[in-house]
C-alpha cells in the first residue's frame, strides 16, 4: 500500500467539522494531529479527535520553539488550516513538505480579511468565493490552489450564506487537498488576477447600528448581512434598542425626500421606513417599543 498523505489540521468550530469528516473518510489520508484556537470552546473537534485516535495539542503556542520541535519530531507533508486564527510563521509553514494552506470563504484577492459574508452582503455582490490557497508571510495572500464561486440572490441572507458556505470549504478543501496529494496544483499568483485586491476589516459591536441616512437598497443588504446567528441590525427609538431581524424593499416604492429614518407606514408583517431615497419595509422586531406613524427612529 502506498504511503498515506500525513496532515496536520489546525482549526476550529462548525467551519472545520465537515472538512474533518471527509479527510477522516479517506484511508489514504492520516491526520497525524489537531490544533484548536487558544481560546477553543468547541468540544465537537475534540470529540472527533478521540474517537478517531487523532492527537489533540491544546495550548499551542503556534510560533513556539516548543512547537516547532514538536511538529518536527512527529513529521507531516502538509498543514492544514479552517477557521484558524493564529499567523502562521514561514518556519512553520515551510515545515511540511507541501507547505501549508488555508480555506478562506471569500474571492480571493479580494474579500481578504474578515467577517466576509457579512461584507458580500453589505456590498451587494452577485456572488461569493470559497479558495484555498499557500500561506505566505501576508494574510489570506498566498497562491490561489482552487476557487469556486456561488451566487447571491435577494433571497440570501447572513445565514444562508453560512448554510452554503459550510459545506462549500468542506468539499473545496477535501478537493485541494487531493489535488495536493496526486500532485496536480497549479498554482495562480493573486496579483495574476488583480494587482492589489482589498482587504475587509473584523466587525465589532457597535457595527450593527443602522444608519437610516442610506439608500433602501443599502439598508436592505445592511440588515440582512446582520441578521441571525449575528447580532441583528439594531436602531433605537427614545432611547429604547430596537433589533431588525428582517427587511423588504418597498416595491415601486417612490423617490423623494423626507425625514429619514421615519415610521411612515405600517403593514401586515412591519412598518415602512423612509430612507435616504424611498422607503424599506421591516418586519421581525425584537423589542418592547410600540411603533407608530411619525417616530424617529436612530
Amino acid at each position: 500500500m502506498e504511503n498515506k498523505l500525513q496532515i496536520g489540521y489546525f482549526a476550529d468550530g462548525p467551519w472545520s467539522h465537515r472538512a474533518l469528516q471527509k479527510i477522516l473518510k479517506d484511508h489514504s489520508i492520516e491526520i497525524k494531529f489537531i490544533v484548536p484556537r487558544l481560546d477553543t470552546k468547541d468540544n465537537t473537534l475534540k470529540e472527533m479527535a478521540k474517537a478517531n485516535g487523532v492527537a489533540y495539542l491544546e495550548g499551542v503556542k503556534l510560533n513556539s520553539e516548543e512547537f516547532y520541535n514538536q511538529a518536527k519530531e512527529i513529521g507531516c507533508d502538509l498543514f492544514v488550516s479552517m477557521s484558524y486564527n493564529q499567523i502562521f510563521k514561514p518556519r512553520i509553514t515551510n515545515l511540511p513538505r507541501l507547505g501549508t494552506i488555508n480555506c478562506h470563504a471569500g474571492k480571493l484577492p479580494f474579500y481578504r480579511g474578515r467577517n466576509i459574508l457579512n461584507w458580500v452582503l453589505i456590498n451587494d455582490e452577485k456572488e461569493f468565493g470559497i479558495t484555498v490557497h499557500y500561506i505566505d508571510e501576508g494574510i489570506d495572500s498566498g497562491d490561489i490552489i482552487l476557487q469556486r464561486t456561488y451566487p447571491i440572490s435577494d433571497q440570501d441572507t447572513y445565514k444562508t450564506l453560512l448554510d452554503i458556505a459550510y459545506v462549500g470549504c468542506a468539499e473545496i478543501l477535501y478537493d485541494a487537498i487531493k489535488m495536493l496529494q496526486n500532485n496536480e496544483v497549479k498554482p495562480v499568483k493573486q496579483t495574476d488576477i488583480h494587482p492589489v485586491g482589498f482587504y475587509c476589516g473584523m466587525r465589532k459591536e457597535g457595527d450593527e447600528i443602522i444608519n437610516w441616512n442610506q439608500t433602501s437598497r443599502d439598508l436592505f443588504n445592511f440588515i440582512r448581512a446582520v441578521c441571525k446567528p449575528g447580532p441583528g441590525a439594531r436602531t433605537h427609538l427614545d432611547g429604547k434598542e430596537i433589533i431588525v431581524n428582517k427587511a423588504a424593499l418597498v416595491p415601486y416604492a417612490p423617490v423623494y425626500k423626507s425625514i429619514v429614518g421615519q415610521v411612515v407606514g405600517k403593514t401586515s408583517r412591519g412598518y415602512v421606513i423612509k430612507t435616504i431615497d424611498s422607503t424599506i419595509e421591516i418586519s421581525e422586531l425584537e423589542t418592547s417599543v410600540k411603533l407608530k406613524i411619525g417616530d424617529r427612529l436612530g
